[in-house]
């Protein structure tokens, strides 16, 4: 997006700059409470205090408010920021011992514009004033998103005064210039294996906007379970656990919106021609046969028609650039097995491995037509990369080095590769997420490009609504850190983040999120009796 707020960018060097302050050192670091880390930071020593009426201000603003995204962005950081505790003292007088107020933020946004737009500028400049020039903070940025981000870290600078009872800001004054590192930052959750109630879904996304990931990747479907409903092919959520155990089209539609106005995008898969057993429960026509029931039936018309159906009926709904298509871990054993499909591949002089490939780019071109550009899990490039459009993203998650052979060919790419940003494996500790590096070995600014960023996996087969919290965060606030922050020399000790992290996951505590304990691997009981920073 562009504006006139151009002041902001081009500021931001290609790695983080810390400017005069107190900071200079890795232990120094560790005294900013903020995560993840800004790309600038320069602080002084003083305290404020949040007056009790405290309020945003606009003028001056392209951006009007019209859908009050930014309103309601800022109402939830006032809701997080006193959320602690009971705030009782006079906070507008003797309560602060004369002490300087903070009396609002001053927000600036350049575009007049809310749409969500992938790759829009999400950068904000952030200043709180010295005791001396009381009166507001002010945030600027390029779009709403970018000011919802500087939301983000003005409610990290705010702390209960527990003698006091109100809330301060200390360490003023502050100055913070800051974008993310990666314009793709997401966390996959599916509830194909576990339905996860709406509540639950919009927990997560709740969550996420604490560490500014900004995509959800809603692997909806799969082999055991088909719980949305496709109005243009009725019967697939047929396929669902149980009748009560589903999303209404309406449902899913609410799901985007309110992710929407948290700046973070819905990324839809349907992961076709394997992991698809459950669309025959409504429609036994894709299976190859009722004995050999996936991959989907590749000689038939009818399993492109209802593909092209679903796909329409995304684009209603679904409004990110991108579609997922997966691709992966397919099978093709039934359809040489199944003697009406063996006798489709000779007729058209196919093997499995070229009827595998007929899909794939099949269902790329009908993902086309709807306006999407698609997203294959990485088979569908070890296969047949030269093969797949042009539009293509490869999402890596198996195998060392396919990330520099995928750029290298010209095509795009995202990082969750299973050793290091696989939620799931439940062992996996926090400082792997941490080091996980996404341009691992990949020097050239052109191939680099091409890396869209990185996404933590929460698959669901061990997983539900009642341990879905503890098993992302804070492991994934780690990885966030990594998506966002532009200095990558954190990475190579990440016990040098070890303090700021443990308080991230105690105010994902304090916020209601149940994050689990740093200590151990993943989704781990606190050690012993003990302070939430110590765990």
């Amino acid at each position: 997006m562009r504006g006139s707020g151009a002041k902001i960018a081009g500021v931001l060097p290609l790695f983080m700059l810390f400017i005069a302050g107190t900071i200079s050192a890795f232990e120094d670091i560790e005294r900013l409470r903020i995560w993840p880390l800004p790309a600038q930071v320069s602080h002084g020593g003083r305290r404020m205090y949040l007056s009790g009426d405290f309020k945003l201000v606009t003028e001056g603003s392209k951006y009007g408010d019209a859908s009050g995204i930014l309103k309601e962005g800022f109402d939830r950081m006032l809701g997080v920021v006193r959320l602690s505790h009971v705030i009782s003292g006079d906070r507008n007088s003797s309560g602060t011992g004369g002490s300087a107020l903070l009396q609002g933020l001053h927000v600036i946004i350049s575009s007049s514009t809310d749409e969500l737009e992938y790759g829009a500028d999400e950068s904000y400049k952030l200043v709180v004033p010295s005791p001396e020039k009381p009166s507001y903070a002010q945030l600027e940025a390029k779009s709403v998103y970018g000011a919802l981000h500087g939301l983000q870290t003005f409610s990290q600078l705010c702390h209960f005064n527990l003698k006091k009872k109100v809330i301060e800001i200390l360490m003023t004054p502050w100055n913070i210039i800051d974008q993310p590192r990666f314009s793709y930052r997401g966390l996959l959750i599916d509830t194909s294996r576990h339905y996860l109630p709406l509540p639950v879904i919009k927990n997560v996304i709740d969550s996420m906007t604490y560490a500014k990931l900004n995509v959800l990747h809603w692997h909806i479907v799969d082999t055991q379970s088909f719980p949305l409903e496709i109005p243009s092919y009725p019967k697939l959520w047929n396929g669902a656990y149980s009748s009560s155990q589903r999303y209404t089209f309406e449902d899913a539609a609410e799901i985007v919106n309110y992710a929407r106005r948290r700046g973070i995008h819905v990324l839809a898969e349907i992961d076709v021609p394997g992991h698809a057993l459950s669309w025959g429960k409504g429609y036994p026509a894709l299976w190859p046969s009722k004995n050999c029931q996936e991959p989907l039936d590749v000689s038939s018309d009818f399993t492109f028609k209802v593909i092209d159906g679903i796909l329409s009926d995304f684009s209603k709904i679904f409004k990110f650039k991108f579609v997922h298509l997966g691709g992966d871990e397919v099978n093709t054993t039934c359809w040489s097995a199944t003697p009406r499909i063996a006798q489709w591949l000779k007729k058209h002089r196919m093997s499995e491995k070229e009827a595998y490939q007929y899909f794939v780019l099949r269902a790329q071109k009908i993902a086309l037509s709807h306006g999407y550009e698609i997203i294959n899990w990485e088979e569908t490039f070890i296969n047949f990369g030269s093969k797949l459009n042009r539009k293509t993203v490869v999402h890596n998650w198996l195998n060392t080095g396919l990330v520099e052979n995928v750029t290298a060919s010209g095509l795009r790419c995202i990082v969750s590769n299973q050793e290091f940003w696989y939620l799931d494996h439940i062992d996996a500790p926090w400082q792997g997420f941490y080091a996980n590096e996404p341009f691992q070995n990949i020097t050239d600014k052109k191939q680099q490009s091409l890396v869209l960023g990185g996404e933590v996996c929460m698959w669901g087969e061990h997983i539900d609504a009642s341990d879905i919290e503890q098993t992302i965060w804070p492991r994934a606030a780690a990885a966030a850190e990594r998506l966002w922050t532009p200095y990558a020399k954190l990475a190579k000790n990440p016990n040098n983040v070890t303090t700021r992290l443990a308080h991230f996951r105690c105010l994902l505590n304090q916020r209601g999120v149940a994050a689990a304990p740093l200590v151990g691997g993943g989704r781990v009981v606190p050690f012993e009796p003990g302070s939430c920073l110590a765990q």
